[in-house]
């Protein structure tokens, strides 16, 4: 089965960044074309791109259907395949070690000294073990074979 393709609407060139988003979106498409990928998960794929051919509005409308469709592509890659794109843990962990890690370390840096003015302290340590967390992960992705060769900007 395959992956059918993302119509062209000529009204997008005339806008920067939903353009850069559809193609980011084609490109994404074209990677998934490379990869072994079930049936599934190539009808669900299918019925995101037709619900975006259909769509006759273009601006900012286009861009918002446009970014939660590739979130919801990527969400499902992921989950069912364990396929990701490139940084894609390093930017996950990023927040996930500021809250997890920073803050707690932060609240504790402050209760030890007694003024809760270093909670602060926390976030930027928090913030070295999330990207250093993700960065292996990605790195672990990427020897399995597990990544996409594309990274995603919104």
């Amino acid at each position: 089965m395959k992956i059918n393709q993302l119509n062209q609407k000529p009204e997008i060139d005339y806008h920067l960044k939903l353009k850069e988003l559809y193609l980011q979106f084609e490109l994404l498409l074209s990677e998934i074309r490379k990869k072994e990928v079930p049936d599934l998960i190539i009808i669900s794929i299918n019925k995101d791109i037709e619900e975006l051919n259909s769509i006759a509005s273009s601006g900012n409308e286009l861009r918002k259907i446009l970014k939660k469709k590739q979130t919801g592509i990527i969400k499902l890659l992921e989950k069912e395949l364990k396929l990701v794109p490139k940084n894609y843990y390093r930017n996950l962990w990023l927040a996930l070690g500021m809250s997890v890690f920073g803050l707690p370390l932060g609240v504790a840096f402050g209760t030890i000294i007694g003024n809760m003015a270093f909670l602060g302290i926390g976030l930027p340590i928090g913030l070295a073990i999330g990207i250093a967390v993700g960065t292996g992960m990605d790195k672990k992705a990427f020897k399995e074979g597990r990544q996409l060769d594309l990274e995603i900007k919104y």
